[in-house]
């Protein structure tokens, strides 16, 4: 996986425009032998096709799909501009990611970046950075707030082979160190710890002492075993030093009303995040509720309202280019429009969020299922279908 790394953050950078710093880090791309020196054209081209800034003094200007053929190997260089670069309409860029990607190995930076500009005070603390790993402490959400949760696809872990509670508490302990969360006296505490049971298999694990940053893992088993004649589906634990992990608490205490807690266990690991995200546009229920065990949406979620399912066939998913077009598709249309990946079972986003869609993680052959409310609705789901047949502005 694509990933940011400090030796590739150039710091104290200056450039009196976009176009300046493009050059500048294609230039620094081709040295390092990343790409051809031709790729410093899709790059430019890309920007003035459609503007890379993503938000926050953040900007990842790449190449357009007709320069890929220009890239050796996938890589990054990232320029901190203290000063900001001005990166078009108003926006000032602290910091621009240069990506040379052969294929959607970028989308996993995309993905991780959209949940830094989900934070507050992201743009301020670039302004400020002084050092490289400080720069990819922010990008990677490290340190973007005393009240941000670390919940990552990667910290759900399904099909672990345990067959007591101890060996779960253990490996939910682990994810949540690797993440940053417990240090080793947090770790003791929490392997040490007497789960509560919400019901339907659930169980619920907290821990307060030795906690750096506050988090959630869970850890589901391969088979179902028994904990104090109740059965054990799924452990969450929590390390909280603050109150960002009260989102998930009221998702779970929603899950367990409505009676879903078992069937959430059917959720992919983003889908179940973005169901625990505060950012989430659906009720929490509804994500789970709306879609099937092969992660197709029900009539339920389509009661109301218009509504469409699209199959994507871009080659390389919904990366910047062809998001941003369908982003400015739905801001055509009045109408409220929400877009889930059926595919991976997403929770719904707002259709005319950039950062929301890119999150989706949509590649090639996923099912976007779009809903629509407002006078203008079945204009908006034609509209939509129409620009994505036709491959969103790439041949597909």
């Amino acid at each position: 996986m694509l990933a940011l790394n400090a030796q590739d953050i150039h710091m104290q950078q200056r450039a009196a425009s976009k176009q300046e710093a493009i050059k500048a880090i294609a230039g620094l791309l081709t040295q390092k032998g990343l790409v051809e020196a031709g790729y410093q054209d899709g790059m430019l081209a890309r920007e003035a096709q459609t503007s890379t800034y993503l938000g926050s003094g953040i900007a990842i200007p790449h190449g357009t799909t007709d320069t890929r053929d220009q890239v050796k190997h996938t890589g990054v260089q990232v320029f901190h501009f203290p000063d900001g670069v001005d990166w078009g309409d108003g926006n000032l860029a602290y910091v621009a990611i240069g990506i040379a990607a052969k294929s959607d190995e970028h989308l996993s930076i995309l993905r991780q970046l959209t949940r830094v500009l989900s934070q507050d005070g992201v743009e301020e603390q670039l302004k400020k950075v002084a050092r490289a790993e400080q720069v990819v402490a922010i990008l990677n959400g490290e340190t973007t707030g005393a009240q941000a949760l670390i919940f990552k696809p990667e910290m759900v872990l399904s099909g672990f082979p345990a067959s007591d509670m101890t060996t779960l508490q253990a490996v939910g302990a682990g994810l949540l160190k690797n993440h940053h969360c417990l240090n080793n006296e947090g770790v003791s505490q929490l392997v040490g710890g007497s789960p509560i049971h919400l019901g339907q298999g659930h169980w619920l694990l907290g821990e307060s002492e030795g906690v750096e940053q506050t988090g959630v893992s869970v850890v589901m088993p391969a088979t179902s075993f028994t904990h104090q004649a109740q059965r054990v589906s799924a452990l969450w634990c929590l390390a909280a030093n603050n109150g960002a992990h009260l989102p998930v608490l009221k998702t779970l205490t929603q899950w367990k009303a409505d009676e879903q807690l078992a069937a959430c266990v059917s959720l992919s690991p983003q889908a179940l995040v973005n169901a625990c995200s505060p950012e989430a546009s659906t009720d929490a229920s509804t994500a789970i509720a709306s879609t099937d065990a092969h992660g197709k949406v029900t009539d339920e979620a389509t009661k109301e309202g218009e509504s469409g399912t699209f199959t994507v066939t871009n080659a390389h998913g919904l990366h910047a280019r062809p998001g941003a077009m369908l982003v400015n598709t739905a801001k055509k249309f009045h109408a409220d429009i929400q877009v889930a990946n059926a595919s991976t079972q997403s929770a719904s986003v707002n259709a005319k969020s950039l950062m929301k869609v890119i999150a989706l993680g949509v590649k090639h052959g996923h099912q976007l299922h779009f809903t629509a409310q407002g006078a203008d609705a079945e204009q908006a789901i034609a509209g939509l279908g129409n620009v994505i047949k036709e491959g969103l502005g790439e041949h597909a």
